[in-house]
């Protein structure tokens, strides 16, 4: 890999490299000079994002952008608002515990009520993909649950492939075979970072659906991986590393007037048809609102196409674009080794070396 890219994904890494506990349930808000950061973790569930947007535009805050992601039946957010009356931050310290209540109560739902709770968030900038990583692994995300309509999703996809192998001078030999996308990258080293680890060598190849990354990695200690229980974490949460971001389902773009409520008024129209909201990508520009979602139906198969046709009359042909259907995309070839690919195409592959990834943050 090209030692540029290769120190400016570091430096996204190091810059946005504060950590804050998460647990199930949580929500924090942290007024920022332009906007409010909320960060919301809790028990994933059809209509959750409506019930978040319906409750925000209640109290008056405009959604400026946001992103969600949902793995495992959790789910994850960082939404920034603004005051729609002043189009600023909301400072009023009253008003941020109310919202920081009604969403806490949102999030709850009714099986999530022992392990919800409400945490301010820790003070400083932080990127927002990096931090969406950190809320989920504090989350124990990567820890697998055999639930209806989650596993359904992972069953028609293509699972990564993540191993591990000791070898000679005390590294880990980390290997990953999974879907090409864009960020992936970054996702693996975010996740590396988090979990304390170095990277000292490795090799990324990339082709025309897939991807294999090669790391050669030691504990912050100097030490390999040395047990079977850290084997399986390791492996356990670079798969949903890979598999946060992957776009499972009928990608829609929403292109409109931004408004107060547009938010809350396009999911509640998801909800009342049905449609799941995988991972959403929210964003307003010049008065411009530009969307991104990612569905499927509630037990996580392709969406009728019926149904699409009814919401995009209900929201606007024009305003409402069906862009890709992830759930036709190739499958990932499995005559093919890891290492067998590796070696027939070493031209396409691209090296790094003795980068340091982590720092040691309290």
């Amino acid at each position: 890999m090209e030692d540029g890219l290769w120190m400016s994904v570091l430096q996204r890494i190091e810059t946005s490299a504060g950590f804050v506990p998460s647990r199930r349930g949580s929500v924090g808000v942290m007024p920022a000079e332009e906007h409010t950061s909320i960060e919301l973790a809790g028990t994933d569930r059809p209509g959750l994002l409506s019930e978040v947007c319906a409750v925000l535009a209640d109290l008056h805050c405009n959604v400026v952008n946001a992103e969600i992601w949902t793995h495992n039946a959790r789910a994850a957010a960082v939404v920034h608002v603004t005051d729609d009356s002043m189009s600023c931050a909301i400072s009023d310290p009253k008003r941020l515990s109310m919202i920081k209540e009604l969403l806490c109560n949102v999030l709850k739902g009714s099986d999530d009520l022992k392990t919800a709770k409400t945490t301010l968030s820790a003070p400083g900038v932080m990127h927002r993909e990096r931090r969406l990583h950190q809320i989920m692994f504090a989350d124990r995300d990567y820890e697998r649950v055999e639930k209806a309509g989650v596993r359904a999703v992972e069953e028609g996809s293509s699972r990564p492939q993540v191993t591990l192998l000791n070898i000679e001078k005390d590294y880990t030999v980390v290997t990953m075979r999974s879907k090409d996308r864009p960020k992936l990258l970054f996702d693996i080293v975010c996740t590396l970072t988090d979990m304390q680890y170095v990277v000292f060598h490795g090799m990324v190849n990339t082709g025309r659906i897939e991807a294999y990354q090669e790391f050669y990695i030691r504990h912050v200690d100097g030490l390999p991986i040395s047990s079977e229980a850290e084997r399986v974490r390791v492996i356990q949460c670079l798969e949903a590393a890979i598999e946060r971001r992957a776009s499972e389902g009928l990608e829609l773009e929403l292109c409109t007037d931004d408004r107060l409520g547009l938010l809350s008024d396009i999911t509640r129209i998801f909800r009342e048809n049905s449609l799941c909201i995988r991972r959403a990508l929210i964003s307003t520009k010049g008065g411009k609102a530009k969307d991104t979602f990612y569905v499927t139906d509630v037990t996580g198969n392709p969406v009728d196409p019926k149904i699409i046709d009814s919401i995009r009359a209900q929201i606007g042909h024009t305003a409402l674009q069906v862009k890709c259907n992830s759930s036709l995309a190739p499958k990932l070839p499995h005559q093919e080794t890891t290492m067998g690919h590796f070696f027939g195409n070493l031209f396409k592959a691209r090296t790094f070396q003795n980068f340091k990834l982590i720092r040691s943050y309290s």
